[in-house]
């Protein structure tokens, strides 16, 4: 027998300052800790939905939180219905769009949907969406490292079982990057995988310059080495680079990852779930990277991502980057250089007394 639709009866959210295991340097700056905004979606039938959002900068809560409450007077009393609740959201916001905060939220409101959807029906999202809860092959993902501080790191890397990892780079002249990835290489061997991130910090000419002499490393791929939105750019450093060109992070909904296919602008597809359109966006653009035969990989929200790889047809690497597990009664699990997805729904739920100490 089919069960009844679930109707949404609140959305809640609230704010944390959550401590990373490691800070992230990146070359843009230092991010100490993770400013999260938890979303709780509560039906009428008791079962809730939890989503969280990464604001990157605590400056960003404040505003994110005050959009809940205006977004719930057009959900309260709809059923819960992922891809039908987007559209009307397509709709409304066509003339504003859906880039910067409003689509964080957006896509925020979506997952945490399509959490209580599985929640219902007693499955993961995975399942939900047709495909089964295997392993995604992981890489674990580093800030800018100092080679004697971080070998100990990068060595339990290794222990568990990653054969991938990626470092950002970009903080220092081509001197300090040449320095950090040869000791990385050095410490992790041949057989691992290793990725460069510059965090969108250099010019096209720069780019080829740097990338070019790091390319004797082995390289799986170099990262948003120009400005994310610079679509031509990234096109021309791929062109003229020997080191395959990752970009993705910052594409906003499905119809970015049009423009960026359609420009040619990277080797594979690095998909924030939080910035594509939650896991609705995510499955549309996952089809535009298979009919483009692009690899898929996921930018941080290990969690959700683990759900939305799994059903990916060019799935790649999932990036193991923990900023929730502290608040999470279970955190996510590396088992030999994977994650798992796990349900009911996304299978996150609030550490209450965590949540409570890290609320701001």
């Amino acid at each position: 027998m089919m069960k009844a639709d679930l109707i949404i009866k609140a959305i809640k959210a609230r704010a944390v300052q959550v401590p990373m295991p490691r800070p992230m340097a990146t070359a843009s700056g230092v991010i100490p800790s993770a400013p999260l905004l938890l979303i709780d979606i509560e039906t009428e039938q008791d079962i809730t939905g939890r989503s969280y959002v990464f604001g990157y900068t605590s400056v960003t809560l404040r505003p994110m939180m005050e959009l809940v409450p205006s977004l719930a007077e057009v959900l309260v009393g709809k059923p819960v219905a992922p891809v039908e609740r987007m559209a009307e959201f397509e709709a409304t916001f066509r003339l504003l769009g859906r880039q910067g905060l409003l689509g964080m939220v957006l896509s925020g409101i979506d997952m945490a949907l399509w959490d209580a959807l599985g929640s219902m029906h007693e499955v993961s999202v995975a399942r939900l969406l047709g495909g089964q809860d295997k392993p995604i092959p992981a890489y674990d993902s580093y800030g800018i490292i100092d080679p004697s501080r971080d070998a100990g790191d990068l060595e339990n890397s290794l222990k568990q079982g990653f054969k991938a990892i990626k470092i950002k780079v970009g903080g220092g002249d081509l001197d300090v990057d040449r320095a950090a990835v040869k000791a990385v290489r050095d410490i992790i061997g041949s057989d691992v995988a290793l990725m460069i991130d510059y965090n969108q910090s250099l010019t096209v000419p720069e780019a080829v310059r740097r990338i070019d002499s790091l390319a004797e490393f082995d390289l799986t791929w170099a990262e948003e080495p120009v400005p994310a939105e610079d679509l031509a750019g990234h096109a021309n450093v791929r062109q003229s680079c020997t080191v395959p060109i990752q970009t993705g992070e910052n594409w906003w909904f499905p119809a970015d990852a049009t423009r960026a296919i359609q420009s040619d602008a990277s080797d594979f597809a690095m998909l924030d779930i939080m910035k594509i359109g939650g896991v609705t966006g995510w499955v549309r653009a996952a089809g535009q990277a298979e009919g483009a035969s692009l690899p898929v990989s996921s930018h941080a929200f290990v969690e959700a991502s683990a759900h939305v790889l799994a059903v990916t047809p060019t799935c790649h690497f999932l990036e193991f980057l923990d900023k929730a597990g502290a608040i999470l009664q279970e955190p996510a699990v590396v088992e030999d250089g994977k994650v798992r997805p796990r349900g009911p729904g996304l299978g996150m739920d609030w550490d209450a007394a965590a949540v409570e100490k890290y609320s701001v």
